[in-house]
């Protein structure tokens, strides 16, 4: 549980973010806090996460410093390493190209207090965050939860299963068309089995008609 509680700003985005993976509501003070989440939320080898996770002393001052997030990892392989759990800072590379020398002492004692306790300390940026990677998956939450028929999933997956081969969004869709059915009512269905993982694509490149498909 965070041990702050995040105060409302009005010059920052702050908020709550709903979290499946992790049971509750999360606090973030940032719009590209919370779009680290969405990342994090939907990440395999990502167990949990915990915003605001621990104050850390500051040494030669009165003050603590609270990072962003605490992420915990899980193995998605068997027998796989567990990587280490990752303490992290989101910041814009603006702010850290104009405040990065007043950030120094809270970054090096959050390093510190990492390595003692078997982390990593590291600080992200807008740069690995807005990605087309984050775009896909802003997308594909809106398909998280719908509540598709079985008949309907098995039809779409039997479709790649006949294929032997990865398939189009567009070539999908065609296989599914029939004359008693409007191809669009396939659309959700298709997205909702991508961001579920029954069906698989290449998350790191904007999301077309010529998508390429697999089965897992």
């Amino acid at each position: 549980m965070p041990v702050r509680k995040i105060p409302k700003n009005y010059l920052h985005v702050t908020g709550s973010f709903a979290s499946q993976k992790n049971g509750r509501m999360l606090g973030f003070e940032s719009l590209l806090e919370k779009e680290y989440m969405t990342l994090m939320e939907f990440d395999e080898a990502v167990d949990h996460f915990e915003e605001q996770p621990t104050s850390i002393p500051i040494p030669g001052s009165s003050q603590s410093y609270t990072p962003d997030l605490l992420v915990h990892f899980r193995a998605i392989k068997p027998h796989a390493a567990i990587p280490r759990p990752l303490l992290i800072e989101i910041k814009h590379t603006s702010d850290l190209a104009k405040n990065g020398h007043k950030y120094a002492s809270k970054f090096a004692a959050a390093k510190s207090y990492a390595e003692k306790n078997g982390w990593e300390f590291i600080v992200i940026t807008e740069k690995e965050i807005r990605t087309p990677r984050l775009a896909n998956l802003k997308f594909l939450r809106e398909f998280r939860n719908i509540y598709p028929k079985e008949g309907d999933i098995t039809a779409v997956l039997e479709v790649l299963k006949s294929a032997k081969k990865k398939l189009t969004f567009h070539e999908i869709k065609s296989a599914l068309h029939s004359d008693t059915r409007d191809v669009l009512s396939w659309i959700p269905i298709i997205w909702h089995l991508v961001i579920t993982r029954k069906l698989m694509v290449d998350m790191d490149r904007p999301l077309t008609d010529e998508t390429p498909f697999w089965l897992p």
